[in-house]
């Protein structure tokens, strides 16, 4: 049997369920419940289509599903298409049918892509044919993506469908100073409101300056102050 993929997630920024931030009443909490179930093999569905903007969280909970696979001596491989996408479709694809559990993550970088959209289709027969589970991740909906296989697009519509919706601004600076504790280091609520007016508001490059902040400091031994971040982040003034 093949060998599990690597996850390519950092220790220090390992991505479980537990450290993926939902606020209280979060309309994001039934998915998580359901996609902790699916991990561990109590869900049978076959495939799930994970879907939301950058950022929001969708890479996060398709390797923590990995994790939690990985934890009940599941078989499965995590495959992000942003890395994979300038090789051979079918040598990527080969064999992971013998895997209990495949993750596909970035499935948006199909769109244009006729050999990856019909090397997916394929694969998907091959998993639903075995019983094995796909689960799929994308900043676009299914109807939002630019499949010009049409057999590809219904089968990405079969399965169950979830949107992950993005948090507020509010939550970001909690989540932005409870990655920097798990990093070790303390983020003061007015750096991190400095921040987020100033970069992308999206979470992965969030988390992005974050770590580049970590290392900054470490490297000149100083906190993290709003006159350090503007010299290491060249926000300017």
């Amino acid at each position: 049997m093949p060998q599990q993929m690597p996850l390519g997630v950092s220790k220090q920024d390992e991505a479980t369920f537990s450290n993926f931030y939902l606020p209280p009443g979060d309309s994001n909490r039934q998915v998580v419940d359901f996609l902790q179930n699916f991990a561990a093999g109590d869900n049978l569905e076959p495939v799930i289509y994970l879907w939301g903007p950058i950022g929001s969280g969708v890479t996060h909970l398709l390797q923590a599903v990995c994790q939690v696979a990985a934890s009940h001596k599941r078989s499965y491989c995590y495959l992000p298409l942003k890395d994979n996408i300038d090789t051979d479709p079918t040598s990527a694809f080969d064999h992971l049918e013998q895997l209990e559990l495949i993750c596909i993550d970035d499935v948006h970088l199909l769109s244009h892509r006729s050999t990856w959209q019909v090397a997916l289709f394929h694969l998907y027969n091959r998993l639903k044919d075995s019983g094995r589970q796909l689960l799929l991740g994308a900043c676009q909906s299914p109807r939002g993506l630019d499949i010009t296989l049409n057999d590809l697009r219904s089968r990405l519509q079969w399965g169950l469908i979830f949107q992950l919706c993005p948090l507020s601004d509010r939550d970001k600076i909690i989540v932005l100073r409870q990655r920097s504790r798990q990093r070790g280091f303390d983020l003061p609520e007015e750096v991190a409101h400095y921040i987020l007016h100033r970069a992308p508001r999206n979470t992965r490059a969030l988390f992005s300056y974050l770590e580049q902040l970590d290392h900054a400091s470490l490297m000149a031994q100083r906190k993290i102050t709003i006159p350090f971040v503007k010299r290491v982040l060249d926000f300017g003034s």
